[in-house]
């Protein structure tokens, strides 16, 4: 969903874009999905909410 539908731009949809024009859709929807699953439990432990001006680091 953030490569197609959010119209909301962050760190991680610019860098999944970018992904896509080098790997494709699929592997880079795979990668986002990826970065999201380690994010997202973090984010539940620390109580933070997201920051779409946080760089990735993959």
């Amino acid at each position: 969903m953030i490569l197609t539908r959010s119209l909301a731009d962050s760190a991680l949809r610019s860098w999944g874009l970018k992904l896509r024009e080098k790997i494709g859709f699929k592997r880079a929807a795979v990668a986002v999905a990826r970065q999201l699953a380690v994010i997202m439990p973090t984010m539940l432990k620390t109580g933070t909410l997201f920051d779409r001006a946080a760089r990735t680091t993959a």
